[in-house]
């Protein structure tokens, strides 16, 4: 596979392991003697515990421990964090929300934990958990985004007024409101970005060991990143040193962003594996996953947009009701705020923009962020209300978004919201885009469509996304024994491909057959840290490090070469995975090299080893962007929507293996597609209890569901990393809801409809018009 080279759609190397049954995965390690874990869950939205008596449930057979949140308290753990230190607009800082692993006198929402119960079966535990008293107060909830922060709501928090846990801005308030002042027209348009449940094919599941001689736990469980699990749980929690815990991630079976956290059973396990001196370990059920798992999106956002007399846009002003649910999570205020804003300008030229985010607490499942993280919901925003304002200004929605657009002859260029953009030609993205999907065309295939009796729109939406993360990841390469090169990296693949990237780029740095590279990932005992996999930041992060580890082992082996080859270092030149006297036919394969040099050190001689490890300091992050159009074509007997086309323009800079791109994209629309059509998180307003806690009440994306999605590709090299790449992970999902909605919204004529455009929505929408 040394002949594969950068750009190219190299096969996955870790599909025949994983399609063929070899993964391992979280739940599939057995570990002699381990325990099961099942956790009670509170079955009200809001509830005073007024006693819990688990004497029963513990004089069961089999049952070693029922654990309560008094007893961590007992012990002195810490709080599950939020790690976000947010400042309210007048420097207050946000709300607090107390939460430890097991709720001790209040429950907050349905599924909430209240005990942990440990026996040597899982169905011992179960019906050991069926035995636990618990005697409740139930209380008014608040589960409706709309209406929590209304007065006469019920209150999550004593001491948060009308549920408000964060009130923040930003952007320039003074300029964006004196250029709405002068503006010829203003649109308002109110969006909701119904909530989601992420649904990962694997769900969550934790294994802890602990070592009561070195007072050391190893925690096993699926993760996008085991350091900082390691150093939560370590310095926050059980307050020790972070050397204290190793944590394993094995494979993961899908994140996208859910799998980012500490969660409460991460706690649970380890409190539980040093009280019994015994591994214990607990797998979430499905219908749990729906009420323990943070959730996603969740917003109510009213945006205006200010045009002056010859449609030229002005400000853009926002305010955003963000559902936080009854506790911050992890990340959870970033999402609206600080990861949310900063694409609030896009692709076009703003002068002004001002956004007011109110953080809304709700008695439901936390939310967090989720595949886009704040970014899907901007975009949303901003491309629904140009073609709002195309609408009511009679101009053309192609034409105005190609006049407002940032030009690539301005790059690079800084946003109304501070951001620096390096590279883009977002004009030529959307041309190639309306032409491959024959915008011009579209008339007679809506005649078409009606002569058949169906309503048929067409939409688009430019998206623009900002990658994020840690500004720091560490890369080291082993030269193992057995003969292969050991990679060693920060970040946690979830099913993106990640062996097969970071394999491709050590083959081309350093010449090694792919065959021969082993990626190591998800031991926190690997690396000093790593900054995991989130804001589709993986390989320009990591690639980043694994370019700066490679060239240590090419000096390395420079020097290495010399004293074998008996030449100066400076005369020794590295091509192809060979070391070589310049000028010469005298020289040394790298993998040759590196067994000599193991050798020598073996036997006690002083020799230079190839191995490296090395940090990258990521100074900036990337802005991928592209073009989205759909075809839609409403039944309007039944409501159903179909998509007879969608297309893909998109820039990820260098796209280092187009397959990979082009099947992240895939899912990402995929994703996009089940929020815009088919997904809604449901709650009873009466009870608070949740309605949609299965696949049989919650429509996630089917096969006949989704169109083919076609994905072409225009590279515009990114300037600010080396390889040229910007993120692509999470592309798809932030292009996709309103390019399927503007097209519904066509389709109906005009009439506006909230997400999920359900064929019950849809037909309402038809009979209201």
């Amino acid at each position: 596979m040394a002949k594969f080279g950068l750009s190219q759609p190299v096969r996955r190397v870790e599909d025949p392991r994983l399609l063929q049954g070899h993964g391992l995965y979280t739940d599939d390690i057995g570990t002699m003697g381990a325990a099961h874990g099942m956790v009670l869950r509170s079955p009200h939205a809001h509830a005073r515990i007024l006693s819990l008596d688990t004497a029963a449930a513990a004089a069961m057979p089999g049952v070693l421990a029922v654990i309560t949140g008094a007893d961590m308290q007992a012990a002195g753990l810490g709080e599950v964090p939020c790690v976000i230190p947010l400042k309210n607009s007048d420097g207050t800082p946000r709300s607090e929300t107390p939460r430890l692993a097991l709720a001790t006198d209040m429950v907050r929402h349905v599924g909430d934990p209240v005990a942990f119960i440990v026996a040597e079966t899982e169905q011992a535990a179960r019906d050991a958990s069926e035995a636990v008293e618990v005697e409740y107060e139930i209380l008014p909830s608040a589960t409706d985004l709309a209406t929590a922060h209304e007065p006469g709501a019920a209150k999550v928090w004593p001491g948060i007024t009308s549920n408000i846990c964060f009130d923040w801005d930003a952007g320039d308030k003074a300029k964006a409101d004196a250029l709405f002042d002068q503006a010829a027209h203003i649109t308002r348009l109110t969006v909701v970005n119904n909530r989601v449940v992420v649904a990962s094919m694997e769900a969550r599941a934790a294994l802890a060991e602990y070592d009561a001689a070195t007072d050391h736990w190893t925690l096993t469980t699926n993760t996008q990143g085991s350091w900082l699990l390691q150093k939560l749980l370590a310095e926050v929690v059980f307050k020790q040193p972070a050397t204290h815990f190793r944590v394993i991630t094995p494979d993961v079976g899908g994140g996208f962003g859910m799998k980012l956290y500490l969660y409460a059973e991460h706690v649970m396990v380890c409190f539980a594996a040093r009280l019994l001196k015994r591994a214990v370990r607990w797998a979430s059920g499905r219908t749990e996953a729906f009420m323990a798992d943070t959730h996603g999106r969740d917003n109510i956002t009213r945006g205006e947009l200010a045009l002056d007399k010859d449609g030229n846009f002005l400000a853009l002003r926002t305010r955003n009701h963000a559902n936080m649910g009854a506790y911050l999570s992890t990340f959870a205020p970033f999402i609206p705020t600080g990861a949310g804003t900063k694409v609030l300008a896009s692709v076009y030229n703003f002068q002004a923009i001002h956004a007011h985010v109110l953080g809304v607490l709700t008695n439901t499942t936390p939310v967090d962020a989720y595949r886009g993280a704040g970014r899907p919901e901007s975009n949303y925003l901003v491309e629904r209300l140009i073609d709002a304002a195309a609408r009511e200004t009679g101009r053309d929605r192609i034409a105005l978004r190609r006049q407002n657009m940032v030009g690539a002859a301005a790059m690079p260029y800084t946003s109304a919201m501070g951001q620096r953009y390096d590279s883009g030609e977002f004009e030529r993205l959307m041309d190639t885009a309306l032409a491959k999907i024959d915008w011009a065309g579209f008339p007679a295939r809506q005649a078409a469509a009606a002569a058949k009796g169906k309503q048929r729109g067409i939409g688009m939406a430019y998206y623009l996304e900002a990658t994020g993360g840690a500004n720091s990841e560490n890369a080291k390469v082993v030269f193992a024994e057995d003969g292969f090169v050991d990679v060693y990296v920060g970040t946690q693949s979830t099913g993106q491909g990640h062996e097969t990237a970071y394999a491709m780029l050590t083959n081309h740095e350093l010449g090694v057959p792919m065959e021969k590279i082993r990626i190591r990932q998800g031991d926190s005992s690997s690396l000093p840290s790593g900054g995991g996999t989130g804001g589709a930041r993986s390989l320009y992060s990591e690639g980043q490090a694994i370019l700066v580890t490679t060239a240590s082992v090419v000096e390395k082996g420079k020097q290495a070469a010399g004293e074998i080859l008996e030449a100066s270092v400076a005369d020794i030149e590295f091509t192809t995975g060979r070391f070589a006297v310049a000028g010469t036919d005298r020289g040394i394969a790298i993998l040759e090299l590196a067994a000599t040099q193991r050798k020598r050190v073996a036997s006690g001689e002083s020799a230079i080893l190839l191995d490296a490890e090395e940090t990258a300091e990521i100074k900036a992050h990337t802005f991928p962007n592209g073009c989205h159009v759909a075809e839609v074509e409403v039944d309007p007997d039944t409501g159903i929507v179909t998509i007879p086309t969608y297309i893909v323009i998109d820039d990820v800079g260098h796209a280092l293996n187009p397959m990979i791109v082009r099947g992240q994209v895939h899912g990402g629309v995929a994703q996009g597609i089940g929020q815009a059509m088919l997904e809604r998180t449901a709650y009873d307003p009466e009870s608070g209890q949740l309605l949609s806690a299965s696949f049989m009440d919650y429509a996630l994306p089917r096969a006949d569901d989704l169109p083919n999605i076609d994905v072409d590709f225009i590279e515009v090299p990114c300037e600010t990393n080396p390889l040229g790449v910007k993120g692509a992970g999470e592309a798809g999902s932030v292009g996709s809801p309103p390019a399927l909605m503007n097209a519904i919204v066509d389709a109906l004529g005009g009439r506006a409809v909230d997400m999920p455009a359900t064929p019950e929505i849809v037909w309402k929408a038809l009979r209201a018009a």
